[in-house]
């Protein structure tokens, strides 16, 4: 799902709604016992649900069911890797069909995106503030939808609140456009340059090297950094390089080993950086299997797989940065 991003009248839309209370332990698919670790992370999930029947209201309820499962599912095979050196925040948020959504003009995207779905995202990243983070150092994660609110938190709340700001270890707002004029309309922000860079966002898409139809979630001169080495020139990075990639189940969680474990699956995706179209290639994988096309998305486009491709290594890259940040 592509935004349209950021006019400023999206606020003004958004504060007639009201939001979802984020004091009740309910409406938080994760929350740490015990925030042991020195580090947080607030987690957008993708899009986890969609209409049933046509009939069914555009955006969902915050208890819809099909969301509740499929925002889990999202959560296994996305945020679990940062779970070994971060404290995970993850609200339930209301969402749009993606569908329904990017069969709209761009003004009227924005619109509905910058409504409820931002309205829920605002109000959880403010509780989240407030209440739990206690001053630590943080990273946004998010894909897809998720990562769509994540960027108007990005150019919204974190202009208004430099402080909030300056402990952003960095932000992986994967699988959605980050354009120059997005950056430029926002100055506050800047774009990754390379693996140890913080305070940064990190964004790419992936796709085949051939695309069949259309990709919802580019947008003219979008940015994009290897997910392999995190360099932004167009040097291939092999499957060699990986550090592993993770095998999904049919309903879109982990396969799991024997031990119960998330494994690595080795030597399976590569990465290069393509800057005309603004996206990151992987050249090996099936495109038959894995992105076959859908209504949302067209062959060869595998957003699906922004995470699960490159699992280990934003692993890796994640706790680096944090590191990092952790001994300025």
């Amino acid at each position: 799902m592509v935004l349209f991003f950021l006019s400023a009248s999206l606020g003004a839309c958004a504060n007639t709604i009201v939001a979802t209370d984020y004091s009740k332990p309910e409406h938080w698919l994760s929350m740490p016992t015990a925030a042991d670790k020195p580090v947080d992370v607030f987690y957008l999930y993708p899009t986890a649900w969609k209409k049933v029947n046509p009939s069914d209201p555009n955006i969902c309820n915050i208890d819809n069911p099909i969301m509740l499962i499929g925002a889990k599912y999202a959560y296994s095979r996305q945020a679990t890797a940062f779970e070994s050196f971060a404290n995970i925040y993850a609200p339930y948020y209301r969402q749009d069909d993606a569908v329904y959504t990017t069969s709209l003009p761009p003004s009227e995207q924005a619109k509905i995106v910058g409504s409820i779905p931002k309205t829920d995202a605002m109000a959880a990243f403010e509780y989240y503030i407030k209440n739990y983070n206690q001053g630590r150092p943080y990273i946004l994660v998010g894909h897809s939808q998720g990562s769509i609110v994540m960027n108007l938190i990005l150019a919204e709340y974190m202009k208004a609140n430099p402080t909030v700001y300056a402990r952003m270890v960095a932000a992986y707002v994967i699988g959605s456009p980050i354009t120059p004029e997005y950056l430029a309309a926002n100055p506050h922000l800047k774009f990754v340059e390379g693996p140890d860079d913080t305070g940064v966002i990190i964004s790419y898409n992936t796709e085949a090297p051939v695309v069949e139809g259309k990709n919802p979630v580019l947008l003219p001169g979008s940015l994009a950094i290897n997910p392999i080495t995190w360099t932004r020139d167009e040097t291939l990075a092999t499957a060699e390089q990986n550090l592993g990639s993770i095998a999904l189940n049919k309903d879109g969680s982990v396969v799991l080993d024997k031990d119960g474990k998330i494994a690595p699956v080795m030597n399976y995706a590569d990465a290069r950086v393509d800057k005309a179209r603004g996206v990151v290639i992987c050249s090996i994988c099936d495109v038959e299997t894995l992105s076959p096309g859908t209504a949302f998305a067209g062959k060869g486009v595998f957003h699906s797989f922004d995470y699960p491709f490159y699992y280990f290594n934003i692993k890796e890259n994640a706790e680096n940065r944090a590191m990092r940040f952790l001994n300025r």
